[in-house]
């Protein structure tokens, strides 16, 4: 067993200690603490099994598994949230995904690359056709916020609609990308390594590619239950705790929650820069950022209306619209011209731990 499997399979046994944690009272802490350590490897084992799975079912139908289900920890964990009213934290957490992906992620995956090979190539044609995307999705998340502060006549029901029709239209756009990725405009985004050994022709092929179809499928439901019950023991204690520790709601959605939901993806994208594969490692941080932003984030919106006491809107505190503008902009300008070394790595790491500091400091979102 390689190193990368070892850890993952460890680092579950946080999964009953959590439990017990809370079913003998061992108080918040611990099972704070307990839950979050075991939502890590959960988060590795569905990445994984996502990936298995769509190694084998092919390009097209393993795309879309890719993309429906790579941040699935993070919206089980965001509908947690919402079901247990934490509005303000999941609101947060959508902009702390894409600053997260596009500095933290993008800048570790350039530092560790570079720090291996002097410079590093990839396509310049990804991040440009994903930027603009991304850089549609920031206006569009950011309207609502934009009417609210320079409009006084807009009431509540105005901004649910506002938000509702907002999320209807980013979900046709998230539809459409899929259709340009997967379909229309495929050879621009066939970059991708298949560490999947190939099946030999002969009359078992079919069997073996069931068996492992299956043995993945079933990873992948055990894992996502799994994280489901863990999210329940992390959210039901992580005002209490966050509280303590002196950590703002805007803190704890923007910095805490990305950081733990997204494990697998920072283990992802380090091990393909190290590797030298830029143009999957760049895709794959991209790719974060726009399922966030056009998919997530409105499913957010409209399940909201079902699973939580209030809907939630696409409203944000003014400082986090600033830093997801300056976020996009920013990782556009690196990204643009194909080329990545462990300075430009560096920069992008400095500016979200900046980010970082500046959100710790502001008192209320």
């Amino acid at each position: 067993m390689s190193l990368r499997t070892i850890i993952p399979l460890i680092l579950l046994v946080f999964v009953p200690i959590s439990i017990a944690a809370e079913q003998l009272h061992w108080g918040g802490t611990a099972v704070f603490v307990t839950s979050a350590l075991a939502i890590v490897p959960l988060s590795i084992w569905l990445t994984t099994a996502t990936e298995k799975i769509a190694v084998v079912t092919g390009p097209t139908f393993g795309g879309l598994i890719n993309a429906v289900f790579s941040n699935a920890t993070e919206l089980i964990i965001a509908l947690t949230a919402l079901r247990a009213g934490l509005v303000d934290i999941v609101e947060a957490s959508i902009t702390g995904s894409i600053i997260g992906a596009l500095l933290l992620l993008l800048g570790l995956g350039l530092l560790t690359g570079g720090l291996r090979y002097k410079e590093q190539e990839f396509k310049p044609i990804l991040a440009r056709v994903n930027g603009s995307s991304m850089t549609l999705a920031a206006v569009a998340i950011a309207l609502p916020t934009l009417v609210i502060n320079t409009s006084r006549m807009v009431n509540v029901s105005s901004i649910r609609s506002l938000s509702l029709i907002t999320a209807g239209v980013l979900i046709v756009v998230y539809g459409l990308t899929l259709l340009f990725s997967l379909k229309t405009h495929s050879f621009l985004y066939d970059i991708g390594i298949s560490e999947e050994p190939i099946l030999e022709p002969g009359a078992d092929a079919p069997a073996k590619g069931m068996r492992r179809l299956l043995l993945w499928l079933s990873v992948l439901l055990a894992s996502t239950i799994a994280i489901a019950v863990e999210s329940e023991l992390f959210v039901g204690v992580i005002e209490q705790e966050t509280s303590r520790l002196g950590l703002t709601p805007l803190f704890t959605g923007v910095i805490l929650l990305p950081l733990i939901s997204d494990v697998a993806g920072y283990v992802l994208v380090v091990r393909l820069s190290m590797k030298n594969q830029m143009d999957l490692a760049v895709a794959t941080v991209t790719g974060d950022s726009l399922l966030i932003a056009l998919f997530v984030a409105p499913m957010l919106v409209i399940l909201s209306i079902f699973v939580g006491p209030e809907q939630m809107n696409l409203t944000f505190p003014r400082p986090l619209i600033v830093a997801m503008f300056l976020t996009v902009i920013l990782a556009a300008m690196v990204a643009g011209d194909g080329r990545s070394n462990w300075y430009k790595g560096v920069q992008l790491i400095m500016i979200y731990l900046i980010m970082g500091m500046m959100l710790y400091f502001i008192p209320t979102a």
